[in-house]
């Protein structure tokens, strides 16, 4: 059932290709968009943030801003692919297994995807781009497999988890005693700062406070600055989602996803250890005005990251969302970096 509808900002000639697809991924079904003008040109998957926050994802078909760029321009130049990661959007089921939420079965159904998508195509690599959980998928699927992507763009690069969590801690503990909250004062001193290992309740109050003072979002004072309500328009307005779908983002989604394992996964990574080095060239594309994934952990790991050539551009009027005008750049970025 759908209430409200948007007008596409971009149409696929019949020559292209728009469609939704089912596949069979690690055992269950997952969705995913493929958009493009000719599909012989080059592959660019995209994945999403979260865990279970599908945008870009299926609900971007025909919609040129998706959050973190622009895609109206893309299409023209690569085979754009949005995928609807396990256990949300369209690729959630009640009949997958909560064993499952773990990063290393999304970095297998993402590699399983990659494989998909070469075999399909008849292309021997691919371009891997990823915003915010989705870099932790990403970062390590490149690590992993180099021979099967050209090159990895992140937006919104995480390099650890807990250290982030550290900065995180202390910006909002800052907030809230500037805005005398005693509310979050109270709940915060009470969870202490990170690591969090005791489950999502612990963790989640961090996260609830980082979102009522807009951590992910700056307002640059024009129309094109990033909003929640934004970011939630895409989803509420696509002819290609329903309600359901979107309750399998924002709620029962979410509830599956941060399992004890996924907790655990989540503070135990360290990509400065992990992944000193890639055998690709590296894109890292970041706001200026970040206060939920901070920038001076990914300028420290850019700074000693080894790669063939590496390249780290900043978006003046962006946090972790990213403002129209920088999400206009970012697409030109990959378009003249990657064609």
């Amino acid at each position: 059932m759908k209430l409200f509808s948007r007008k596409p900002n971009f149409t696929i000639s019949e020559k292209g290709i728009s469609s939704i697809e089912t596949l069979v991924i690690g055992g269950t079904q997952q969705s995913i968009l493929i958009q493009a003008e000719n599909p012989a040109n080059p592959i660019l998957l995209m994945l999403h943030g979260g865990p279970s926050m599908p945008v870009p994802g299926l609900s971007n078909r025909g919609q040129d801003y998706a959050l973190v760029t622009c895609t109206k321009q893309l299409v023209k130049h690569f085979t754009l692919v949005f995928w609807d990661q396990r256990g949300t959007g369209k690729s959630y089921s009640k009949q997958i297994p909560s064993e499952t939420m773990h990063l290393k079965q999304f970095i297998s159904d993402a590699n399983e995807l990659t494989d998909y998508l070469l075999t399909r195509f008849k292309q021997l690599k691919l371009h891997l781009a990823a915003h915010s959980w989705g870099t932790v998928i990403g970062l390590s699927l490149v690590k992993q497999f180099p021979e099967k992507f050209y090159s990895y763009t992140a937006f919104s690069q995480i390099t650890n988890w807990v250290e982030n969590d550290k900065l995180c801690y202390q910006w909002v503990l800052e907030r809230a005693k500037e805005t005398s909250n005693q509310k979050a004062i109270k709940e915060l001193t009470g969870v202490g700062p990170p690591p969090y290992l005791k489950g999502f309740k612990q963790w989640g109050v961090l996260r609830k406070w980082l979102l009522k003072y807009k951590s992910m979002v700056y307002d640059a004072g024009d129309k094109g600055s990033a909003t929640y309500a934004k970011a939630a328009k895409i989803m509420f307005t696509s002819p290609d989602y329903s309600f359901i779908n979107i309750y399998h983002s924002l709620v029962s989604g979410f509830k599956l996803s941060y399992t004890e394992q996924m907790i655990q996964d989540l503070n135990g990574f360290n990509f400065f250890t992990d992944v000193p080095k890639v055998e690709i060239p590296i894109y890292f594309i970041h706001g200026e005005q970040e206060t939920h994934v901070f920038p001076e952990l990914l300028q420290r790991y850019f700074d000693q990251l080894e790669a063939p050539s590496k390249k780290l551009f900043w978006s003046k009027k962006s946090s972790h969302a990213f403002h129209f005008n920088d999400a206009e750049e970012n697409e030109q970025i990959l378009i003249k970096n990657l064609v």
